[in-house]
């Protein structure tokens, strides 16, 4: 009986999986940041926070990758014929200034937000459907150009949160239209996505930030993975060295991810268990780093990436062949780069 369970698994993972390749990319699931710190920090602790100041100006350059894929592994005269499989996803550069306007009592900033530079790929099943550089002057014409100069501000906190989009409403308008580029390029200026984009969720909270290497500090990450269900994780990031460049005290920490289970316990309460993720063996890894500058209170290097493949053999393999399987990956990167 378990034996075809598995094998309807099987077939019926083929059909689905083709689907699952022309649906949406795989997003977040929309959980805030939970931040912890352990241990307690000490007086005497360096501080690791933004510095954030009026008149103050630097350039980023942000990439983003959201990636799946689905692949038939054994003797191709196997292979269904229904069956194709591929990538499907985006990576997303963007090069941009961010100026500091001014500053509240709080600490928190109005930084203004201004468009240099764009890089926009798609694919669907391996075929590019959306390919756009905006160092390419042929390409300036797409409403995706429209974007290059225009500009938004955000609060932006000096633990790396933006707490709200205080105005987008000029660049907005700038790409207003039907077509499907003019609503991709409207989505990279929505609430969600610009919170998503300039939020550094690696730093420790407003109220947790010193620590001495060896500390540790985590928050709770959460990301949905179609029919394969949503996973959650607490990340923990531990400061491993303060160092000097050109007399700039440079933090180094590293991050490591593990599940979180109680998290994932709410996330499947919400969404129900998807039927498909119990019929995979899967492996992932979720890591990052970065690299915050004391000196200037700005980040010079922040990258986390978490990939996920899940397996499923054809149990109705005969001992004495090839096995087939189908294998299905997921990669979510997320970097920023200090250009100046």
């Amino acid at each position: 009986m378990m034996k075809q369970i598995r094998i309807f698994g099987f077939a019926a993972s083929l059909v689905l999986f083709t689907v699952l390749l022309t649906a949406g990319c795989a997003e977040r699931a929309g959980q805030a940041p939970q931040n912890k710190v352990e241990p307690r920090e000490q007086p005497s602790a360096p501080k690791l926070a933004l510095k954030l100041a009026a008149g103050d100006s630097t350039t980023y350059r942000i990439t983003r990758q959201n990636d799946k894929s689905v692949e038939w592994q054994g003797p191709d005269e196997g292979k269904p014929k229904q069956f194709t499989g591929g990538h499907t996803g985006s990576r997303i550069e963007m090069t941009f200034t961010q100026q500091i306007q001014s500053t509240d009592d709080k600490g928190n900033a109005a930084a203004k937000i201004t468009i240099k530079g764009l890089k926009y790929l798609t694919r669907i099943k391996d075929q590019v459907v959306l390919d756009f550089d905006s160092s390419k002057e042929k390409d300036l014409g797409s409403p995706l150009g429209k974007l290059i100069g225009q500009s938004y501000t955000i609060e932006l906190t000096a633990s790396g949160q933006v707490s709200k989009v205080i105005d987008a409403a000029g660049a907005r308008a700038a790409v207003q239209g039907d077509s499907q580029v003019h609503k991709t390029a409207a989505n990279l200026l929505s609430d969600d996505t610009i919170k998503e984009m300039h939020t550094v969720s690696a730093l420790p909270p407003a109220d947790k930030d010193q620590a001495r290497p060896g500390q540790s500090w985590s928050s709770i990450e959460s990301f949905s993975f179609d029919l394969m269900g949503a996973k959650s994780y607490e990340k923990i990031y531990t400061l491993k060295e303060i160092g000097k460049k050109q007399n700039h005290q440079i933090a180094t920490a590293l991050m490591k991810a593990v599940p979180s289970a109680a998290m994932a316990k709410e996330l499947h309460k919400e969404q129900g268990t998807p039927v498909m993720s119990n019929m995979f063996d899967n492996t992932e890894t979720y890591s990052g780093e970065l690299k915050l500058d004391l000196t200037d209170g700005k980040v010079n290097y922040w990258r986390e990436e978490l990939t996920i493949e899940w397996m499923i053999a054809d149990p109705s393999s005969k001992p004495d062949e090839q096995p087939a399987a189908l294998k299905m990956a997921a990669t979510r990167l997320h970097s920023v780069e200090r250009v100046d």
